[in-house]
């Protein structure tokens, strides 16, 4: 107690609540805050590990045909603001329509001089490898 005299420091009381400390040529005091406080539990207990959850809302459903073809409905990135406007296909480069949205192509379907084959067996080559070296039937 004499030490924290000596030093200028006083504690109010707990830990969670506000410290004094007195500067020893000012005459001021400080409030400093030790932690920051609990929060509030609703629902349940309120013990430990009881988890705080906010209510998440659904995104609006567009049922309106017109708007769903000119507009991207949901890929806005911000929470406000208008929908993505689609442009006509002339503004947009080739490749993008040459694009597989399909599922993935196995090893049969493609053409073993392509690059995408090689690049196919060594995946499922590294996978196999993996599989044999956690000592587990195939």
């Amino acid at each position: 107690m004499a030490s924290r005299r000596l030093f200028g420091i006083s504690r109010i009381s707990a830990a969670w609540r506000t410290q004094q400390i007195l500067g020893p040529s000012a005459s001021g005091r400080f409030l400093v805050r030790d932690y920051a406080k609990r929060p509030v539990m609703k629902g349940g207990k309120g013990g430990k590990g009881s988890v705080i959850t906010e209510a998440l809302k659904d995104p609006e459903v567009c049922t309106d045909p017109t708007r769903l073809t000119t507009h991207a409905m949901g890929v806005n990135i911000y929470k406000e603001g208008p929908d993505v406007v689609l442009k006509p296909d002339s503004e947009y480069p080739e490749w993008l329509f040459q694009m597989n949205v399909g599922p993935p192509k196995t090893l049969e379907e493609l053409d073993p001089e392509s690059r995408e084959y090689w690049r196919l067996l060594r995946k499922h080559n590294i996978w196999r490898h993996n599989r044999l070296s956690k000592n587990k039937k195939f």
